[in-house]
Parts: C-alpha cells; structure tokens; sequence
C-alpha cells in the first residue's frame, strides 16, 4: 500500500463535519431516524440482558453462541427469500409487520422473565424467533432508505443510520448492564417492548409511493438466481461480501460472546459489560460521524482494508491484555473497525448496485452480515470447551489481518471495475474515472 496517499481517508473538507446531518432535513428520514434512535436503545439494552441472562442460567459460552445461533442464523436461508419480497412488496408494510413481530417477541420474553418460569428451552424458540423475523426485517431497512432520501443524499443517509444504532450501541449496553443489576433482565425487555412503539409510530407516519405487489411465487426461485448470479459475476460486489463474510464469521461475534469475556475472563459483572459494550459502541459511533463526514464514496475501499487489519490487531490484543483500562481502548478500536467495514461495504453495494435489484443483494448483504455471525459463533463457542476463549479471539484476530491484506493485493483489479460501474452510473464523471485509473495504474 502506498501509505502517502492516505489522504484519501480524511474528508476534503474540514468542516465536512457540519454537513453530517444533511439527510435529516428530508421529512420522511427525520421521522424515522427518531423513531429508530428510541427503538434502538431499547434493542441494545435486550441484547445485553438476553446474553448475561443466557450466561448466568447456564454459565456456557457454547450455551451463550447456541442462543446468538438461532437469533441470526435464519437470515443465513431466508434473506434471499426476503429480498424478493422486499422488491415486490411495500417495504414500509414489511418493516411494520417486522416490528410488531419483534416486539411480540420481547413482550414475551418479559414475561416469561418475570414471572419466573423462563426456562432455556423457551429462551431458544424466542432466539429462533427473532431470527426468523429479522429475515426479513433487515434486508426491507436496507432497501427502505432510496425512498426516504434522493440518491445523492443515499450514503449520508445510511451513515446516519449507522450513527443512530450506534450512539445507542454506545448509550443502552451501559444503561442495560445498570439495569440488570438493580432491576433484573426481565425488566430490560419489558423496556425493549415499549420502545418498539416509537419505530411502529413513525412508520405510520411516512409518507413515500405506494408499490403495488408484482410477487409471483412461480417467479420467486428465478429471482433469487437471478440476484445470486448477479453479486457473483460483479467483481465488486463479490469482493464487498467476501471481505465482509471473512469480518463477519471470525471478527463479529466476539462482541457477541462478550458476555463470556467479561465474566468467563476478565471475572466481571453486569456493569464491567454494560462498560465493555458502551467502549465497542463509542467505536462504532465515531466510525460512523466519520463516514457520513464523507462527502465521496471514493476512498472507502482503503478504509476497509486498513479497518480490516485494525479489527483483527484488536482481536490480537484482546486475546493477551488483562488490563480493564487497555481493553476499553482495544474495545473502543474494535467496534470502529467493524462498524467501518460493514458501513463500508454498504455504501459502495448501493452505489454500485442496480435499482431493480437492489433489495436482493441487500438481502445478500444482510445475509452476509446477520447469517455468518452466528455461525462464526457457535464454532468459537463449541472450539472454546477445548482451548482457552482468548487462544480462540487470537487466530480469529489472524484470519483479520490477512482479509484485509488479500483485499489489498487485489484492490487495483476491483478498483478498476467498480470505477467503471460508477462512471456509467454517473456517481462520477466518465473523464475523472479514466484520469483516476490512469494515475492508479502508474502508482500500482
């Protein structure tokens, strides 16, 4: 890499800074982003008590990955499904029905919690649930934004919305972690519920097209093919998902075994991982001011190859440190790298991608990024009864670095693709495409 061109990375403008919030001055995005903002805090907080209440009913981390398994792993089989209904269909519709499926979910698991009678058999059918409804709520988000926001406020908007799921990455776990030691985990989810209504409210309150139903489920399989081989031909795009596969199957679920880090490892409680959780989510947060900062998509494939090596030099470091200030700082680097790569690679498949096929390989993306992680999980958790936790964290730490470099060896030849895809798209100028491949393949 040649490193005196980092400049690409930092925004042009200085003040770049103040045009972060440019999507919010649309109507339909300022609705939903406030919606999301209440909806998500009560998500985080769900999520840090479901997996202190898994780990403390059973004091197994492969018990805790089994539990991340089947709250992800239906996206894995039904995403490509969704994405062909999410073309077909009202994406505002779907994104309803979504909501008030996952907050049945939480109303029942508060429940069950306080009564209690939970029990782990019931913990793994709401998991499954939740599962099976994020299916097909994630990739309906993920193609929902083109019709809140004109296509060139499209990447900000997307920033922003990694902005809102973050600064509540960074606000729940702390508030849940506090939660769960004064008032139980029962009570975190009743919160969860509540907060669904606010989501729920501001979908009622958009306003965008109606689109009428065109699904023919003669049709349905074909459409899938049709989206598989479309991701699989563009050099691109299957390069964004490989990269983002290899991040999701050995990077991302360790936040999600935290729960076993902070109390298997570190020997903490509920507070040091709501605090664990908080520091990933600063990350997160600042990794998304930073993209939506970002005025070009140009530049974001170096941003995902150094937060690549980032993420993994985390994981490394993680698997040694013992020392709580150190690893709030290696937890800080991790959520950055993550949200960096995933927010990424989102970006550029929407720049990149055509419009009438955009919610198949968003429900490919969503797949990726919802279907391996739990898969990556329940391998870390079952190779955990074996070797040490951190011994595991460590290789995955490994397999990182070398994602982000292989991408590095291959960049020019994906650059040279996707610059012509952006040209003809009008993202940029067919002349300043050329002048920049040429100045790329002297500098190659």
């Amino acid at each position: 890499m040649d490193w005196r061109r980092l400049g690409v990375l930092i925004p042009a403008n200085p003040f770049a800074i103040l045009g972060v919030f440019k999507s919010l001055r649309h109507r339909n995005f300022l609705i939903y982003f406030i919606g999301l903002g209440v909806s998500m805090n009560g998500a985080w907080i769900q999520q840090l008590a479901m997996g202190w209440l898994v780990f403390s009913m059973t004091n197994s981390v492969f018990m805790l990955s089994l539990s991340v398994f089947l709250s992800q792993i239906p996206t894995l089989f039904l995403t490509p499904f969704a994405g062909v209904v999410c073309d077909r269909f009202d994406r505002r519709k779907i994104i309803i029905a979504t909501q008030a499926a996952m907050m049945a979910q939480s109303i029942a698991l508060a429940a069950l919690t306080l009564s209690g009678i939970i029990t782990m058999p019931a913990v793994l059918f709401l998991c499954l649930w939740q599962g099976i409804v994020i299916s097909f709520d994630a990739p309906a988000r993920q193609s929902f934004y083109v019709l809140l926001v004109p296509k060139e406020d499209l990447s900000n908007a997307i920033a922003m919305n990694s902005t809102v799921i973050n600064a509540m990455r960074f606000i729940g776990p702390a508030i849940g972690g506090v939660m769960v030691a004064k008032a139980g985990e029962g009570m975190c989810f009743l919160i969860n519920a509540l907060s669904y209504l606010a989501i729920l409210f501001s979908l009622s309150m958009i306003r965008v097209p109606h689109k009428k139903s065109t699904f023919s489920a003669k049709n349905a399989l074909a459409d899938i093919r049709e989206g598989i081989s479309y991701a699989a031909v563009s050099v691109p795009i299957r390069s964004l998902l490989i990269i983002l596969g290899i991040a999701s199957f050995f990077g991302i679920p360790f936040p999600l075994l935290m729960p076993a880090f902070a109390k298997g490892v570190l020997g903490g409680g509920s507070e040091l991982l709501g605090t664990l959780m908080s520091f990933i989510g600063s990350g997160t947060l600042c990794a998304a001011l930073y993209l939506a900062a970002r005025k070009s998509i140009l530049g974001l494939g170096r941003v995902i190859i150094i937060s690549s090596v980032i993420f993994g030099a985390a994981l490394v470091g993680m698997s040694f440190v013992r020392f709580i200030p150190l690893v709030y700082a290696l937890c800080f680097f991790t959520g950055f790298a993550m949200i960096s790569i995933a927010a990424s690679c989102n970006t550029m498949l929407q720049a990149l991608v055509d419009d009438e096929k955009r919610g198949r390989v968003m429900s490919i993306y969503s797949m990726v990024f919802f279907g391996i992680p739990p898969l990556g999980s329940i391998v870390q958790g079952y190779l955990s009864n074996f070797i040490p936790l951190p011994a595991v964290v460590f290789f995955c730490g490994l397999v990182c670095i070398a994602g982000g470099l292989g991408l590095e060896y291959f960049r020019p030849q994906i650059r040279a693709c996707a610059r012509d895809i952006y040209a003809k798209k009008g993202i940029v100028m067919p002349e300043i495409a050329r002048a920049l491949q040429s100045s790329n393949n002297k500098n190659s």
